[in-house]
């Protein structure tokens, strides 16, 4: 629960800090002094640590931990923290201000922390492809780079932000693609009315802006990654465009080979939003355990798949006698099916440990 504290007596507010440590998935406890008044990213990130975080307003959830101690918690969405999660200790560390002593837990390990800042590089808009009738894949070549050469290393799971060449705004978007040598990076964007960069994509794709720009990638970070737990089941729910670091996610798995027995379940609202993405059938061929499930909401007369959402197919699947063993369930999309997924998780009995997720919000 949160708790309040005084600052030291007799101190101006400016020369009080307070003292966090936040202890990793892999067991590493880091020591963070922070602030009156301060937030433990910003404080981390004075520090040389730069903790995986997007939105910096409590809005997008990918500075979730959980804290004991004593702190404020400042103003955030339900859907990046539900109340539910708040009351058992559930912080969004954007908006976690120290009032005293912290005690921090994160899910992901030391590594997903990135030291010294945030890497900047330019790159190209090679391709816009329509997959869909609301949805692009997006190909970016990053240009060569002094540290990484012409190649690009992140983890799969991880994102990038794009940001246009002479604006200051940003949109992070999953990587959906693995690393490698040539450079290239995929991206599977939904076109949002009205959006920033939807607007910057549709005109690519209507031939109102030419092929060829330059772009700022700004990355890669984030904690959305596959977890060692032997070889349990891996079940992928993705809805919208969280599909795309559940692809960079299976495509790994391919790449190297892993024997763990793995289920795509993909929801979408009708049968026209389903992507044509011939690199589902490439993972398909190239994963001999691997089971793709589309999943549609509201379905036409001639759709003979599964209906309804993700998270009901889900809780179908795991009561049923599908399930021979429980799979680690990693969970993309919208913060609705990231909660209804792990209702169905808690209701089906797994232990929290077999859950990840990740929210996607517009941009």
């Amino acid at each position: 629960m949160t708790t309040t504290a005084a600052p030291d007596a007799g101190r101006s507010a400016g020369d009080v800090h307070y003292p966090v440590t936040l202890t990793t998935a892999d067991g590493v406890r880091l020591d963070i002094a922070v602030p009156d008044g301060g937030d433990v990213v910003t404080a981390a990130r004075g520090a040389g640590l730069v903790l995986p975080s997007q939105c910096g307003q409590g809005t997008c959830g990918s500075c979730h931990a959980t804290a004991r101690g004593a702190y404020r918690l400042g103003p955030h969405s339900p859907a990046a923290l539900p109340p539910e999660q708040e009351a058992v200790g559930g912080v969004l560390l954007c908006r976690t201000y120290p009032l005293g002593g912290v005690q921090v837990q994160v899910s992901y390990p030391r590594s997903r922390i990135v030291d010294g800042g945030i890497g900047r590089r330019e790159g190209t808009i090679e391709a816009v492809t329509s997959i869909a009738h609301d949805t692009v894949w997006l190909r970016v070549q990053a240009a060569p780079d002094a540290a990484a050469g012409t190649g690009v290393e992140f983890d799969p799971g991880q994102f990038v932000e794009l940001q246009l060449p002479g604006d200051d705004r940003r949109r992070a978007y999953s990587m959906a693609n693995t690393p490698n040598w040539d450079g290239e990076l995929e991206f599977l964007i939904r076109l949002h009315e009205g959006g920033y960069f939807s607007g910057y994509l549709a005109d690519l794709l209507a031939g109102r802006r030419p092929l060829g720009e330059r772009i700022v990638l700004h990355g890669p970070t984030g904690a959305f990654a596959l977890r060692e737990s032997g070889l349990r089941p891996r079940w992928f729910v993705a809805g919208g465009t969280g599909l795309a670091p559940l692809l960079s996610l299976l495509r790994r798995m391919a790449e190297w080979g892993e024997p763990h027995p793995a289920r795509l379940l993909y929801g979408v609202t009708a049968e026209h939003d389903l992507p044509d993405l011939p690199v589902l059938a490439e993972i398909t061929d190239a994963l001999p355990g691997f089971e793709l499930v589309p999943c549609v909401w509201q379905p036409g007369p001639t759709w003979t798949g599964r209906c309804g959402t993700p998270a009901d197919v889900l809780a179908e699947d795991l009561a049923g006698l599908r399930v021979t063993a429980a799979p680690d369930v990693y969970v993309c999309g919208p913060p609705l099916l990231v909660d209804a997924v792990q209702q169905v998780v808690r209701a089906a009995g797994l232990p929290d440990g077999h859950v990840v997720t990740e929210r996607v919000l517009p941009t």
